[in-house]
């Protein structure tokens, strides 16, 4: 109890109240859109969402969300360490309680269509994956989750020769396929798989970013110079890495200098102005961060 109560204090109020932000809105998107016409959530969420459609009213999507959810996250404690632990079982406590307001409390009618999208499955479909989206990205982005199977994936993936992307989809495809199976019909599951793509996109611009930065290595023979000109340029530092020439043998320095997507072709322009022979790689940087920044 005690290191539960430390790992609390961890956690600022801040991230408590994005992680409160992240299961309502979540909870938003399965509950108006997905629920009403039958579409399904991935992983745990969709599982539970399926549970509580084949089992008696007693047994709703909350209670199922719970009693599905934690085990897992418990059981990854040891690898993901108490604070996440804490932090996910709070989000999806969140999750679990706002749905249960939005279908049980709240004078909204979700019974036999979305409230905002009717019966239109497209749009179903693309603004409850959207929404979920928006409410997983954050959860992940301060630190928790909003699904156990995720936990999982980073457990079992690896064991299996798998990467956790491909477990996650593994587990959805065999969900999705349980489901028409259940239900005897095909559309459903279907349309589920676009609200999967939805989310799956929508997670990696929360957690990523809209813009991602591109990191520069440049490798030349002229560094001082540009150096000199790319910090006047555009105002900040790089790192410099001494290396030698595979084939000529000779010692080149490597510039390591990152820059939006703005900035690519003037960067370009400047080295090969200064050393037509430089050779550059660009590749995607999901986050740049100082290690001294202080914690949220």
């Amino acid at each position: 109890m005690k290191k539960i109560l430390e790992a609390i204090k961890e956690i600022s109020p801040f991230r408590f109240f994005m992680l409160t932000v992240a299961g309502a809105v979540n909870a938003f998107g399965i509950t108006l859109f997905l629920m009403p016409v039958k579409l399904y959530d991935s992983g745990i969420s969709g599982t539970s969402m399926l549970l509580a459609q084949v089992t008696p009213e007693a047994l709703s999507l909350s209670v199922f969300l719970i009693v599905l959810n934690i085990p897992l996250f418990l059981y990854g404690l040891k690898k993901q360490g108490l604070s996440f632990t804490v932090s996910a079982i709070y989000t999806v406590a969140v999750y679990s309680m706002m749905s249960w307001l939005i279908t049980d409390v709240l004078p909204i009618d979700v019974s036999i269509a979305s409230p905002l999208a009717g019966t239109d499955l497209l749009l179903c479909a693309l603004f409850g994956g959207v929404i979920s989206g928006v409410g997983s990205g954050l959860a992940i982005r301060f630190g928790g989750a909003m699904d156990g199977m995720e936990v999982m994936a980073v457990i079992f993936a690896k064991r299996l020769g798998l990467s956790v992307g491909t477990f996650v989809m593994v587990y959805n495809v065999i969900l999705y396929i349980i489901c028409g199976a259940v239900i005897h019909s095909w559309i459903l599951p279907l349309y589920s798989i676009v609200t999967y793509g939805a989310a799956l996109k929508t997670v990696d611009y929360i957690v990523d970013g809209l813009q991602r930065e591109k990191a520069a290595m440049i490798i030349t023979a002229c560094p001082d110079k540009i150096k000199k000109e790319l910090m006047a340029q555009f105002g900040c530092g790089m790192t410099l890495i001494k290396a030698v020439g595979g084939y000529s043998g000779e010692e080149r320095t490597v510039l390591y200098f990152v820059v939006n997507r703005f900035q690519v072709m003037k960067m370009k322009d400047i080295v090969q102005k200064i050393d037509p022979l430089a050779y550059i790689t660009l590749t995607e940087v999901a986050d740049i961060f100082s290690v001294n920044q202080d914690k949220t």
